[in-house]
């Protein structure tokens, strides 16, 4: 694949709507010129001036025929579904991706919609708005809970999802992974493979989707895999919205066929005003925030500016290297 230009000559695009990239980059003292972009509409007119594009939601696969000199795309996120990868081994564009930058914010986004859940802090802060102070409950059923001794079913261990791990065997929880390797855990008792899904989560108090989106995990919670989990079970999708049939979702929940849902991340996004996650009582849902901590645009230029230096040393492996 063709070398990047010396830094000196190297042009980067930062393209984000609201993180703060390029003010990052700019503590580093690379000598790379670069420059910030908003919008599409923004990163369509000047991308073809880039040998090098830092993105994630606003990228386009269109860019590719558009920008001759783009050699590299740094992804902002640890998700890679948005990318032809295809395209860009033909083109010969390199691409990694922002794996491990959020892994402590999105576990811990995780465990705070787990915890939120147990604990009711959603129907709580619906009462302090109301100014209600709720009278204690006679019905158990319908009483907060506790974690310890619960299972749960974690799909996808990744680096997200062994922090996870980590974070619920510390409040005593009983934790089986679902991945394709067998690799064990101090934290995980047991982890099945992905076609013995259905007998886990039979299991499962709580089931929680860290994995990526691939052909494989698309709707992998389906009307099927909702209906083999216990009429008490949670379900908390930090993964991506297309991991779960979102339809089929709703109908379970309606129903009371699972207890509640902690949910991240959605099919569309944002997610639709007329969408009935948002009135049901026994959901959370946040904007696709899991990833978002203070700490995001230091971790991603860490990774981007270790990058740029292993290209310009001729270097074929990346760090996260998807491309």
């Amino acid at each position: 694949m063709p070398a990047l230009p010396p830094a000196s000559d190297l042009t980067i695009c930062f393209a984000h709507a609201a993180y703060q990239l390029q003010a990052e980059f700019a503590t580093r003292g690379h000598a790379a010129k670069s420059f910030e972009v908003r919008s599409l509409d923004e990163l369509k007119a000047r991308a073809p001036e880039a040998d090098v594009v830092v993105a994630s939601g606003l990228w386009r696969n269109e860019l590719i025929a558009s920008c001759p000199k783009l050699r590299f795309v740094q992804s902002v996120s640890a998700g890679t579904d948005q990318y032809d990868k295809a395209a860009f081994a033909a083109a010969g564009i390199r691409l990694a991706s922002a794996q491990g930058a959020n892994e402590r914010a999105v576990s811990e986004h995780a465990m705070a919609l787990i915890l939120g859940l147990t604990r009711q802090i959603h129907l709580a802060r619906d009462n302090q708005t109301a100014a209600t102070w709720r009278p204690m409950i006679g019905d158990r059923a319908r009483r907060e809970d506790e974690l310890g001794g619960k299972t749960l079913v974690i799909v996808g261990l990744g680096r997200i999802g062994l922090r996870l791990a980590t974070l619920a065997a510390a409040f005593g929880l009983r934790i089986i992974g679902v991945r394709r390797s067998p690799e064990p855990h101090p934290d995980i008792e047991a982890i099945v493979r992905p076609d013995q899904l259905h007998e886990v989560l039979a299991q499962a108090d709580i089931v929680a989707l860290t994995c990526p989106l691939t052909p494989e995990t698309e709707n992998l919670i389906d009307a099927a895999a909702l209906a083999a989990m216990k009429p008490g079970a949670l379900l908390i999708n930090v993964a991506r919205g297309k991991v779960v049939d979102e339809k089929a979702l709703v109908a379970a929940l309606s129903e009371g066929r699972i207890a509640g849902a902690g949910l991240d991340t959605f099919v569309e996004e944002p997610l639709a005003a007329a969408s009935p996650l948002w009135a049901m009582k026994n959901v959370i849902v946040t904007p696709h925030s899991a990833g978002e901590t203070r700490a995001y645009e230091t971790n991603v230029v860490d990774l981007l500016v270790d990058n740029l230096a292993r290209l310009a040393r001729g270097e074929t492996t990346l760090r996260n290297q998807v491309v």
